[in-house]
């Protein structure tokens, strides 16, 4: 009886993890130690921090948008960051962000709507790795 006791709460426990968005720091903490390849969902914004240099990302992201038929709105780039707002044709606004923590190592935040859209903002995030 114990040892079923002790399965249901270690499912329950599971379960919780995965609804609340809990699950990526754990599936990602592997990659974290190394810093790149984590993925967090977090008040209906995507992260992630990826192992290419921000010029990299920024192209694949431009490629992205553009080849997913959005409409693109305003870029900005420096050195340090950019930022490329998109729209989808039920005008719903994208807003992708890149940060350069290193030379190698790029965090990518993607926001779709106001109150965020996860399943579009992973299929963005796809489409961007696909092209680097």
């Amino acid at each position: 009886m114990r040892h079923k006791n002790w399965l249901l709460i270690t499912m329950l426990g599971i379960i919780s993890l995965l609804n609340s968005g809990c699950a990526a720091v754990l599936l990602g903490g592997g990659a974290a130690a190394a810093g790149a390849g984590t993925i967090l969902y977090i008040k209906g914004e995507l992260q992630s921090t990826e192992g290419v240099s921000l010029d990299t990302a920024w192209m694949a992201t431009q490629t992205a948008i553009k080849d997913m038929e959005f409409i693109t709105g305003t870029t900005e780039k420096d050195a340090f960051s950019a930022k490329l707002i998109a729209y989808t044709s039920d005008n719903r606004k994208i807003q992708i962000n890149l940060k350069r923590k290193t030379d190698k190592l790029t965090e990518i935040a993607i926001r779709v709507g106001t109150f965020g859209d996860e399943s579009l903002s992973l299929l963005i995030l796809e489409n961007i790795k696909e092209r680097y």
